[in-house]
């Protein structure tokens, strides 16, 4: 259905995040649902993006990154998205909310950014990974589908906590190209580095 996800390189960090997106991180997580409604209205969990290997379209060029930018995508991704509570603050996997399913381990995955894209803006098909595009379903533009379709798996795709615009969703994959994906497992040091200082998120990691 698309093309096989290219190895993502390993992009060089220009620019730091500081220390506000962890207090903003932690003031604001407690806002967002701790369960969504499936299409069925029973009660299911939400996970941002799923680990697709060979789910990549064709790869897009990824354009150098502003400290603005990078911080927009990575309060989306923790915000509005609510990302990390299946996914976890650093994209590893280890989810922030007991009550949500294991999210993809998203340091290890092989998507793109075409494929990162894709997979927020259309979900992921028979799985709990929402679709961020609230025409998603309407006119066939994610694979081909629509709402009517997704009736016919097994596992339905949830509502989303919030729908997002191309431009956010753009945001959150080079946010995740930039600070999360390739970037192996953290450690104290990227910890420092992911948030812009020494945070109580990173006193867990030995130094």
């Amino acid at each position: 259905m698309t093309d096989a996800a290219e190895e993502v390189r390993a992009l060089q960090d220009s620019h730091p995040i500081h220390a506000p997106l962890y207090t903003a991180f932690v003031a604001n997580r407690d806002k967002y649902p701790r369960r969504l409604l499936s299409l069925s209205g029973a009660p299911i969990a939400m996970a941002v993006l799923a680990l697709a290997s060979g789910a990549g379209a064709q790869g897009q060029e990824q354009k150098p990154l502003d400290a603005a930018d990078l911080a927009d995508g990575m309060r989306l991704f923790q915000q509005k998205g609510n990302c990390q509570a299946c996914h976890g603050w650093a994209g590893d996997g280890r989810k922030t909310d007991s009550q949500m399913p294991d999210g993809a381990n998203l340091r290890e995955t092989k998507l793109n950014r075409a494929g990162l894209v894709l997979t927020i803006k259309c979900g992921r098909l028979n799985s709990q990974m929402p679709a961020f595009d609230k025409f998603a379903y309407t006119d066939g533009r994610c694979y081909g589908k629509k709402l009517a379709d997704l009736k016919l798996y097994p596992t339905r795709m949830p509502d989303p906590p919030a729908t997002l615009q191309q431009r956010e969703i753009e945001l959150i994959a080079d946010f995740l190209l930039a600070k999360v994906v390739g970037k192996g497992p953290m450690d104290h040091a990227k910890c420092v580095e992911f948030w812009g200082s020494e945070t109580d998120a990173c006193k867990e990691f030995p130094k």
